[in-house]
């Protein structure tokens, strides 16, 4: 069952590093590309940037929307399916801008630089999972765009602390250097071991007051990551209306593979399913274990639940 579960909340598409859009006249500035200009010219210590316009019309641009998390949440299906949108333009690698310094440090024109070419009327998108749980990302976001929209996708805490330590723990094997079993993490001194960075990155209503403090509620759109998983086209409708996007995701975007044993992407007639690394097994913890694990967010779930004004089907 851990594996159906996380089979179903990655998938892979390769994001059009130009789109084929009817060719638009570069020379005229849309209301974007002049947004894009002032916050360059507040943020950037020099104003000469080079805007990388395309020959079709098509550019780079800041995004305008953000998946700021969480890791081992499904950060990479979203992106994946959201992508199936004719008017979104993702980047196709985690950018990390916010929340490696070596990156930050380069500016703004950088981080342009890093997305995809789009068109004046499409959303620019970039995910990176780690923004989430990063102390300092939430007040350099909001110093680039206050009225940015995020995407945060969570799925059920225990839960992502299994997978976590399962894709670190696969990693590790690949390299061929040994990994210590999760019950040496997640025990210490015979008691649960809290300070166990897994644990910490699922304590959501912790990482949830930072982003609060520089952006309202409504500007961030919580998509239920179990629920992705089960059936993930109702999901993938309610961020359309968050971004005010055209329905134009359907159900029939989404199959359901008996081999694999979870939910692909259908997009004009190709068929994509899961990069092979997704959907791992995760390790079996012994009952008692994963009862105190579970036992332990139960406060923390309760005042994010609160925090946030919902509730979600978690242990």
């Amino acid at each position: 069952m851990a594996a159906f579960l996380l089979g179903a909340v990655l998938l892979i598409v390769q994001p059009q590093i130009v789109p084929s859009r009817p060719a638009i006249n570069p020379n005229a500035e849309t209301s974007s590309q002049s947004v894009q200009r002032e916050l360059l010219k507040k943020t950037s210590q020099k104003n000469d940037f080079k805007e990388n316009i395309h020959s079709n019309g098509s550019c780079q641009q800041l995004p305008q929307t953000i998946i700021i998390g969480v890791r081992k949440g499904g950060t990479r299906a979203l992106l994946e399916m959201l992508s199936l949108h004719p008017d979104i333009a993702a980047a196709e690698s985690e950018v990390h801008f916010f929340d490696w310094e070596d990156h930050y440090r380069n500016g703004l024109q950088w981080y342009i630089n890093q997305m995809p070419f789009s068109y004046p009327h499409q959303i620019t998108v970039e995910k990176t999972p780690a923004y989430f749980t990063s102390p300092k990302v939430p007040e350099r976001v909001y110093n680039m765009n206050q009225s940015m929209r995020l995407l945060l996708i969570l799925r059920d805490p225990s839960e992502r602390v299994l997978s976590d330590y399962t894709q670190v723990f696969y990693n590790h094997m690949q390299k061929h250097k040994p990994y210590p079993s999760i019950e040496q993490f997640l025990i210490k001194n015979g008691e649960l071991n809290v300070e166990y960075k897994a644990i910490n990155r699922s304590l959501y209503y912790i990482h949830m007051q930072n982003w609060l403090k520089y952006f309202p509620l409504d500007h961030i759109h919580i998509v239920d990551g179990d629920k992705l998983i089960k059936n993930p086209f109702p999901e993938i409708e309610k961020v359309e209306r968050f971004l005010k996007l055209s329905p134009q995701i359907n159900a029939s975007n989404f199959y359901f593979n008996k081999t694999k044993g979870f939910y692909c992407l259908r997009d004009s007639g190709r068929e994509r399913c899961l990069h092979e690394s997704k959907g791992r097994a995760h390790p079996q913890v012994d009952t008692r274990l994963l009862e105190k694990l579970q036992e332990y967010f139960h406060e923390p779930n309760k005042k994010f639940f609160e925090l946030v004004g919902r509730t979600f089907d978690w242990h």
